[in-house]
């Protein structure tokens, strides 16, 4: 059986009244089973005081996890904020580990820390949790890694993230150390059946007209329907004079991903970032040629509505444990005019009070669409709400 519990601190200045408010909460929450992991969010400021390598320290089990941009847990939202999950059990234990820098050879550097960390297992992980570094690369590279190394292992993770303009205190966390450009994971085994949802925006805002990506390579996308990618956008009006106009930024592209080998009907969310000199369209995800795409049209409500009826789903399972979410950046960038908390707070308010969640911001986020037959289809997403029940 799994046990879950959230804890949290604003103490930010004093690192041992920091961990004295972790340790209370534990205490007052859960009774540590044979084994523990917590999976830690925080903001940047909490690595540069030394609360956070103090309070991994000090708990008598391994952390992994991202700075992130605000947060929330059970009856908390915030942004200059530290949370823990924690998942302790009798009948599932976890491995972790940490990646070199990946800034090249990350097919290698992920399967060299992988099997570090799961050396002696008898057995393949029922789920690998991946906390990225931001990156020069789609997140797909990091996605199509860990299938070669765990192929039909689930996949679920946030790409680190912060509340900076250039994303430069962006950092990745294992044991207390922070890192700039290496990947954190947890590698889970034994007796846990985990489960999957993703929320992206309501099907009847998705616009009619669709394009086909007729020239692609990964995340650029050098033709659709056959035009030069800045040529086919000039002609819709998103580009003036080679730029993506301001007022475009937060269009989602719904992608079907229908050449895929792996595919499953169910469409991926893409982020147009820029275009390089010669007019391809560059992507902060992998876009397959062959693939067809539309657009969505959307406000905060509808996002939320989303949010909502996803909650109200997992109140509606049976057998939850606890609940990590992993909403994409662009979604808190939606509701910054209004409220930039109103996401986190609407999980807040309408998630069971008797389930243990909690959820932070991602650059990034990775989890399967659909598994079916025990087969999982691990996907790199944008604009999305992830979630993991367990």
């Amino acid at each position: 059986m799994l046990k879950c519990a959230s804890v949290y601190t604003y103490e930010i200045d004093d690192q041992e009244a920091a961990f004295e408010e972790i340790r209370v909460q534990l205490d007052e929450k859960i009774t540590l089973l044979k084994h523990t992991i917590g999976i830690i969010m925080c903001h940047s400021e909490f690595i540069h005081s030394g609360v956070l390598k103090h309070i991994c320290g000090q708990l008598p089990f391994d952390l992994a996890g991202v700075t992130t941009s605000s947060q929330a847990v059970n009856g908390e939202a915030g942004e200059l904020i530290l949370t823990i999950f924690v998942m302790t059990s009798d009948d599932v234990w976890f491995r972790t580990g940490v990646t070199g820098g990946l800034d090249e050879n990350i097919d290698a550097q992920i399967k060299s820390a992988f099997d570090k960390a799961a050396n002696g297992a008898s057995e393949l992980p029922k789920l690998a949790l991946v906390f990225p570094p931001q990156f020069r690369h789609a997140g797909d590279i990091y996605v199509n890694a860990w299938q070669k190394i765990i192929p039909n292992v689930p996949i679920f993770g946030a790409v680190a993230i912060d509340d900076t303009l250039t994303f430069e205190e962006c950092e990745t966390v294992h044991k207390g150390e922070s890192y700039k450009t290496a990947m954190s994971f947890v590698l889970c085994y034994g007796n846990i059946t985990p489960r999957f949802i993703v929320g992206t925006f309501p099907q009847d805002k998705v616009m009619p007209y669709k394009g086909e990506i007729t020239k692609s390579n990964g995340a650029f996308v050098n033709e659709i329907n056959n035009v030069n990618a800045r040529r086919y956008f000039e002609g819709i009006g998103f580009v003036s004079d080679g730029v993506l106009n301001e007022n475009y930024i937060f269009v989602p592209f719904v992608i079907d991903q229908k050449k895929r080998a792996d595919y499953d009907g169910i469409p991926v969310l893409r982020v147009l970032a820029s275009f390089t000199k010669d007019g391809t369209a560059i992507f902060r995800g992998y876009v397959d040629e062959g693939s067809t795409f539309t657009m969505l049209t959307c406000e905060t409500e509808d996002m939320l509505s989303v949010t909502r009826q996803k909650i109200e789903q997992i109140n509606d399972l049976p057998d939850v444990n606890g609940v990590l979410l992993f909403p994409c950046i662009v979604r808190r960038m939606m509701t910054m005019r209004e409220n930039p908390m109103m996401e986190l707070e609407t999980v807040r308010d309408t998630i069971n009070p008797d389930i243990p969640f909690m959820i932070g911001y991602a650059g990034g986020e990775i989890s399967p669409t659909l598994i079916k037959n025990d087969i999982p289809t691990n996907r790199f997403h944008n604009y999305s709400l992830v979630i993991l029940v367990v």
